[in-house]
C-alpha cells in the first residue's frame, strides 16, 4: 500500500512538471504575439500580476487561514527579495530579451537554467553532488544531455521532416529583422536566466519557514506587482499604453495572468517543494521542444531533423535525472532504515548488559 502512494506521488510530480512546461511554451508564443501587436513591456507584466494576485489571494486567504505562519519582518524582506528575483527581474528581463529575439531562441537560452541552478544549489549545499555514485553521475550526465539536446534543436537545422511552407518565409523575414539586435537580447536573457535560477534556489529554504504555498505565491506576486508599479511610474507615463484596444491584447494579458503567473507560479512552487529546485529546473529543456512543435504547427515553421535528434537527447537526459533522483532517495531511505536498526540493536544490547548486572 505504501509503495502505491509513492508511485502516485511521483506520477503527480511528473505530470505537473510536463503541464508546467506546456504552459511556459504557450507563454513564449503568446508573449511574442503581445510584443508584435504593440503591448507595452511594462504594462503587460503589471496587468499579468494583477490578474494573478486577484486569482490567488482569495484562495490563499480562505484555504490557508489556519495554516499560515505569522509574518515577521525578516520573512517580509525575504518575500520582497524573492519577488525582485522571480517576478520583477525574471519577467522584465525576459520581455526585453524576447523583444530582440525569437521565442525559440529565448526558450533555448533558458536551458542554461538547470546548469545555473545546479551550481547554485550545490554551492549552498541544497543539492548533493557525488559523481562517485551512479545516481550522482546520472544527474550530472542527464543535465548535460538535456541542455545539449535543446542546443541541438536551436543550432542544428538539418533536413526538413515536414513539407509545408505556410507562413515560413514571412516568419523568417520577421525574425531576421528582430535578430539584428541579438546581442542585447542575449544580455537580457542571460540576466533573466540568472534571476530565475536564483529564485528557484532561494525560495526552497523560505518554503521551509513558510510552507503555505498559496499564501507564499500571493505574497511574492504582491511584492512583484508593487515593484513593477514603481517602475511603471517612471517608465510608462503614456495613458494610451494602459488601454486594452483589441481582443488579441486581452487574450495575451489574460493568458499571462491566469496561466503564466497564477497557475504556473503556484505549480512551480509546489513542484520545487516536492522535487527540489534542480529536479524542476532539469525539465526546462522540454520547453524548447514544445516551443518548436508549437511554432511548426501553429505558426507555420518547418520541422527539421535537428529538432528530432535534440528531442531524443532531451528525453534521454530527463530519464537519467529521474533515475538518479529515484536512486538517491532509495539510498537515503536505506541509510535511515539501517541507522534505525543499529540504534534499536544498540539499545537492546545495553538493556541486556544492565540485566546481567547482579
Amino acid at each position: 500500500m505504501g509503495s502505491q502512494v509513492i508511485v502516485s506521488d511521483k506520477m503527480k510530480l511528473l505530470i505537473a512538471l510536463i503541464v508546467l512546461q506546456f504552459c511556459f511554451a504557450g507563454f513564449h508564443i503568446v508573449s511574442r504575439v503581445a510584443l508584435d501587436i504593440g503591448v507595452s513591456q511594462v504594462v503587460y507584466p503589471v496587468y499579468r500580476n494583477i490578474i494573478a494576485l486577484l486569482l490567488l489571494a482569495p484562495s490563499a486567504y480562505f484555504l490557508e487561514k489556519n495554516q499560515r505562519p505569522p509574518l515577521t519582518f525578516p520573512l517580509l524582506v525575504q518575500f520582497f527579495l524573492l519577488a525582485l528575483l522571480g517576478i520583477t527581474a525574471n519577467q522584465g528581463l525576459y520581455l526585453l530579451g524576447l523583444y530582440y529575439a525569437s521565442p525559440t531562441f529565448a526558450s533555448a537560452m533558458q536551458n542554461s537554467v538547470p546548469a545555473i541552478t545546479f551550481v547554485m544549489a550545490a554551492t549552498l549545499r541544497l543539492e548533493k553532488v557525488n559523481i562517485r555514485k551512479r545516481y550522482g553521475l546520472a544527474k550530472v550526465v542527464g543535465t548535460v544531455a538535456s541542455i545539449g539536446g535543446a542546443t541541438v534543436i536551436t543550432l542544428y537545422k538539418g533536413l526538413p521532416l515536414l513539407h509545408h511552407t505556410l507562413g515560413h518565409s514571412l516568419k523568417e523575414e520577421t525574425s531576421a529583422i528582430k535578430m539584428q539586435n541579438l546581442r542585447w537580447g542575449c544580455i537580457y536573457l542571460v540576466g533573466h536566466c540568472l534571476s530565475w535560477a536564483g529564485w528557484m534556489v532561494f525560495q526552497a529554504p523560505v518554503l521551509k519557514k513558510y510552507p503555505a504555498k498559496l499564501s507564499f505565491t500571493s505574497l511574492t506576486c504582491f511584492f512583484g506587482l508593487l515593484q513593477f508599479l514603481a517602475i511603471a511610474a517612471f517608465v510608462e507615463t503614456d495613458l494610451n499604453k494602459w488601454k486594452i484596444q483589441s481582443g488579441e491584447e486581452l487574450f495575451t494579458i489574460l493568458y499571462g495572468g491566469i496561466v503564466a503567473s497564477g497557475a504556473v507560479i503556484y505549480l512551480q512552487t509546489w513542484c520545487i517543494q516536492k522535487g527540489g529546485p534542480v529536479f524542476v529546473a532539469v525539465f526546462q529543456p522540454l520547453q524548447t521542444l514544445l516551443v518548436t512543435i508549437m511554432a511548426t504547427f501553429l505558426l507555420g515553421y518547418q520541422l527539421y531533423t535537428g529538432g528530432f535528434i535534440g528531442s531524443i537527447l532531451i528525453m534521454a537526459g530527463l530519464y537519467l535525472v529521474l533515475w538518479g533522483k529515484t536512486e538517491e532517495k532509495r539510498e537515503e531511505e536505506r541509510e535511515k532504515e539501517d541507522s534505525l536498526i543499529n540504534h534499536l540493536l544498540c539499545g537492546e544490547s545495553k538493556d541486556e548488559a544492565k540485566s546481567d548486572i547482579p
